[in-house]
């Protein structure tokens, strides 16, 4: 295998768990338990451990044990050029993470050490979900390659946040003096622009990545494409100062409008990410199984793309989502994975699932916050 993988986990007073140790082989790791004993946890765990964040929740205090101070996520991460141990800590305080025992000033410098794509049942909605879900998948995504993106999203929202008080206070007439909200537009056109830049490359890349991936799946009767949705004219999508022009226009069009509603009407934070399959729209026209498809296709893509940024293949989290794929789709997306990334499956049981990759498997079991082998 090419790519990076986690080698132990220790956990610390993490949701059920009090404490628990593991060790993992550089294959497929199978977590099988009934539901609610701890699967999803552990799988969580190795997410925030690379994330320093969930996919669950926004509330990090459902993190820590009952009755804990903190939780702590420990995990030793083997890369080409060596390996590197990683520790999170939450708090009530908020989160500390290092890399190599040395602590990161900032979060958005310790995400991106260890890659991983988390594949779960409720990412079948990304295709029929609200943009709000595709934009968290595009920035959660972009996140874990591009530190700067990280940085340039944060501050976009920061001026966001001050933008819409101040067009309150304008709409309340608490405040007259407009200077101060051109200065804020300014401010919001020069960080926005950056995100959508990031944003157009991130779906022209998936795209190339997921439309053979879709092609196979689908036996090549069907053709995915992506578009990238904005209010925005965009004629080149690398050209940060004519995506700032046309930034500019808009909001002077928008301006009065803005006031009277005291918020801002227009930037990333409106966007989304459009799927078509053979022209067209999956969200409005395509079956459940187009959707699916789209999902799986998207999913798996990241695989390659992560790839092509870092040089090296990220670890696979797939949280009970081959129950919910039928056998065609289940055998594409483990006939995808095998011998090249570092995979880990919940599942109730293997009953059922006869491919191979699962044969030459890691067996873990999870009881009541406790694994048995």
């Amino acid at each position: 295998m090419t790519g990076l993988y986690i080698q132990n986990l220790e956990l610390t007073s993490y949701r059920n768990y009090e404490h628990a140790e593991l060790q993992f082989e550089n294959k497929v790791n199978v977590i099988i338990g009934e539901n609610a004993q701890g699967k999803t946890n552990l799988m969580e765990a190795i997410y925030v451990l690379s994330m320093a964040k969930s996919h669950r929740t926004s509330n990090d205090k459902e993190l820590i044990r009952w009755d804990e101070d903190y939780a702590k996520i420990e995990g030793r991460v083997m890369k080409r050029n060596g390996d590197i141990p990683m520790q999170l800590v939450i708090s009530k305080k908020g989160k500390k993470g290092k890399v190599n025992h040395i602590e990161q000033q900032k979060l958005s410098q310790y995400v991106g050490a260890l890659n991983t794509i988390m594949f779960a049942p409720e990412d079948l909605n990304l295709v029929k979900g609200s943009p709000q879900v595709r934009r968290r998948f595009l920035d959660m995504e972009i996140g874990q390659v591009s530190a700067v993106y990280l940085y340039d999203l944060s501050l976009y929202q920061k001026i966001l946040s001050q933008r819409n008080h101040f067009l309150k206070q304008l709409q309340s007439r608490k405040q007259t003096d407009r200077t101060m909200l051109d200065v804020l537009t300014d401010q919001l056109i020069e960080a926005a622009a950056k995100v959508v830049v990031k944003r157009l490359q991130f779906t022209a890349q998936l795209e190339k990545w997921a439309q053979p991936i879709h092609s196979g799946i689908s036996r090549g009767l069907e053709e995915l494409t992506l578009k990238y949705h904005t209010a925005l004219e965009v004629s080149d999508p690398k050209d940060l100062s004519k995506i700032g022009n046309s930034y500019q226009e808009s909001f002077s069009k928008l301006k009065e409008k803005e006031i009277e509603r005291g918020v801002t009407l227009f930037g990333p934070h409106r966007d989304d990410v459009l799927f078509y399959v053979n022209g067209r729209d999956v969200q409005t026209y395509g079956s459940q199984g187009q959707q699916r498809t789209t999902a799986l296709s998207l999913k798996l893509a990241e695989i390659d793309l992560i790839h092509e940024e870092i040089g090296e293949y990220p670890i696979l989290l797939l949280d009970d989502v081959l129950s919910e794929l039928d056998d065609y789709r289940q055998s594409h997306l483990l006939h995808t994975i095998q011998g090249r990334v570092q995979t880990f499956v919940t599942t109730t049981s293997v009953d059922g699932i006869d491919h191979e990759t699962l044969h030459q498997a890691g067996m873990f079991r999870v009881e009541n916050g406790a694994l048995v082998k």
